[in-house]
């Protein structure tokens, strides 16, 4: 017995036409000369910078 429930079976091809239609083009890769490195500008979160004693809760 089938069951009538179950979900449909797409082949790959198929696959790629849903998601296409769904989704439409990706943009073009990004060259490698055209990337750039990553600098970070804000403090980090939450840690005082060069005050490790801060953090030291037994003298509080």
């Amino acid at each position: 017995m089938s069951d009538t429930n179950e979900e449909p079976r797409f082949t790959d091809d198929e696959c790629a036409f849903l998601r296409h239609a769904r989704f439409g083009e990706l943009p073009p890769a990004v060259r490698p000369e055209d990337r750039i490195e990553l600098t970070e500008t804000d403090p980090a979160r939450g840690a005082p910078e060069n005050a490790p004693e801060r953090w030291d809760l037994r003298h509080g």
